[in-house]
């Protein structure tokens, strides 16, 4: 009977994994919560509701007022507040997208990674495998050696 070679067991060498949201969140700075912030509030329906409620009220004050218009018709002072809030916005909310797209690059790089070891882990499982498939079929030739010789001698002694 052939002696099966079994393949050592598989020995992890790399740190344990970890959440790469909680790594990225650590290592921000005070302006990127700040611009994830603004463009997690910009970009709410309770911010456009808000705003939208914001300028009717604006307009409508402004365009029944009795005593004081302080911004008439074609509302010059609410067209310059947009601006600037425009012109402050678009330039926050783009950080946040580009933290984001490398939050994105960084988790891509995480699960390739990990996908390697994976299949490092996969090709020891397999050979391991394979090593067991080897050492059940020579058991089952000894086996069969061993049935067909008692068989043998069972036969030889019903014939003395």
């Amino acid at each position: 009977m052939k002696f099966v070679h079994f393949p050592k067991p598989f020995e992890h060498s790399h740190p344990p994994v970890r959440d790469v949201n909680e790594l990225f969140d650590e290592q921000s700075t005070f302006g990127q919560r700040a611009a994830d912030k603004v463009a997690s509030v910009a970009g709410s329906w309770t911010f456009v509701i808000v705003q939208s409620v914001i300028l009717v009220s604006w307009a409508l004050f402004n365009v029944v007022a009795w005593a004081r218009h302080w911004d008439p018709y074609p509302f010059i002072l609410m067209n310059l507040v947009l601006s600037m809030q425009a012109a402050y916005t678009a330039p926050i909310i783009m950080m946040s997208q580009n933290r984001q797209a490398q939050k994105d690059r960084i988790e891509a790089h995480n699960d390739y990674m990990i996908n390697q070891k994976a299949e490092i882990e996969i090709r020891a499982v397999l050979e391991h495998l394979m090593a067991q498939d080897e050492a059940i079929q020579e058991l089952q030739k000894g086996l069969l050696f061993i049935q067909e010789n008692l068989g043998a001698g069972a036969s030889n002694n019903d014939q003395k």
